[in-house]
């Protein structure tokens, strides 16, 4: 019988952020969006506070203010690799793994058996957080579906962060009072339509008819069900090369010049194909958008966007530019304040794959070396250490971000002091 564990770390941003200062231990966090919009993220402490998730950070001001609340800009170079460190460490327990988000993995443990594999899930626990300082909690499970609800039960309701739903009992006892809308799969409109049946719980969705739930949420649905009942029928999945890649942020404040919507673009761009030779994929079209902000009705305002194929598949940061460059200077009017700007890389095919064409030649492409020392550069010396002139210096664009805290483990410049 399969056996799955889903490791989930605790208010993962909030958790990175105590790490390298433990002042912030037992203290309310919130992490905020992109420009220091909204709050994204909550530590326990916060959540007791009633401060609710995407509201505004300006209209928790007075609560931020009365309960010494520590606010962080989001750091995503931060999470991405202290999450890297996370992951690495659980590899290191089984060979079955999938990353399901930054903060969440599923492993097989089947093939750990006989060993007691609850014991051995609180010396997962323990070791991530020993060598990484994120703590975890681990739902077991028979399936993929009832490890998230057990990853759950451990998070709120144990003390060692670890529960085993694998008896017939305790998923009785469990699944008896949780609400449909809360497994792991069931999105809102499928919980209506469950109520409208009469379904509400659970455990009466696993008590169901199987033809009945496939006839009225697709064979997803029905897995979903088989999956509450202990049988197994969504396994781990291996990580797809994804079929495009975008990359977009908003402005830090709005823009009207030409010249920063281009570097913003050159950025987002250079970052997109970076994704894309990770992934070993070449890009056949790029898709360049520009938009002003829409909730300002006061201002003119404008979106366009186009589409443009590209000659030969490519990875070149310096070829990505240039098409970017050209699309936005087809899109671009004087006139508007611009909001965001961003590209899509389309019609990915694999770096391997070459399709030969009658008058150009690139058996040999000169720029994937060029590509391939970038790449090496900024993964050793850090993000940006080597950049192109077209992504600019100043960046009067650049999100705002004045909370930030160090990034630790992947600046040099800004590595703990320890005095």
């Amino acid at each position: 019988m399969k056996i799955f564990a889903l490791v989930d770390c605790n208010n993962f941003y909030a958790s990175c952020e105590r790490v390298f200062d433990p002042s912030l231990k037992e203290r309310a966090i919130v992490i905020l969006s992109n420009n220091d919009g909204c709050i994204v993220a909550r530590s326990n402490e916060a959540k007791s506070l009633g401060i609710p998730m995407g509201i505004p950070v300006f209209k928790q001001k007075a609560v931020i203010k009365k309960h010494n609340v520590a606010v962080f800009s989001s750091n995503y170079q931060l999470y991405g690799d202290m999450s890297k460190r996370v992951m690495d460490s659980l590899g290191l327990f089984t060979p079955d793994m999938e990353v399901y988000s930054i903060d969440e993995a599923f492993l097989r443990l089947d093939y750990l058996q006989p060993r007691n594999l609850y014991e051995y899930c609180k010396t997962i626990r323990e070791k991530v957080l020993q060598w990484t300082g994120i703590p975890v909690s681990i739902g077991i499970g028979p399936t993929k579906v009832l490890a998230k609800i057990a990853n759950h039960v451990a998070k709120k309701q144990t003390d060692v962060g670890v529960f085993d739903i694998r008896c017939q009992q305790k998923q009785d006892n469990i699944l008896k009072p949780l609400d449909v809308d809360k497994i792991w799969g069931i999105a809102r409109g499928w919980s209506e339509r469950l109520n409208s049946m009469g379904i509400y719980k659970a455990s009466e969705l696993r008590d169901a008819s199987p033809p009945i739930i496939r006839k009225h949420l697709s064979v997803v649905g029905e897995r979903i069900l088989r999956e509450l009942k202990g049988q197994s029928c969504i396994d781990l999945e291996a990580i797809q090369p994804k079929k495009n890649i975008m990359s977009s942020k908003s402005f830090g404040k709005p823009l009207t010049k030409k010249e920063p919507i281009e570097e913003a673009l050159s950025n987002y761009a250079a970052c997109a194909c970076e994704k894309l030779r990770k992934q070993n994929s070449r890009a056949q079209a790029v898709h360049v958008f520009v938009q002003t902000n829409g909730f300002r009705e006061t201002e003119r305002q404008y979106n366009n966007a186009i589409t443009h194929t590209l000659t030969i598949p490519t990875s070149d940061t310096r070829i990505i530019i240039e098409a970017a460059k050209f699309c936005l200077s087809m899109i671009y009017k004087h006139g508007y304040r611009y909001k965001k700007t961003g590209i899509m890389l389309l019609d990915l095919i694999p770096a391997s794959l070459k399709q030969k064409q009658l008058f150009v030649n690139f058996d040999h492409n000169p720029g994937d070396d060029l590509m391939n020392i970038v790449d090496r550069v900024n993964k050793e010396q850090g993000p940006n250490t080597l950049f192109f002139g077209a992504q600019g210096v100043n960046r009067e664009w650049k999100m705002r971000c004045g909370l930030r805290s160090p990034r630790y483990t992947t600046q040099w410049d800004e590595l703990l002091m320890v005095r």
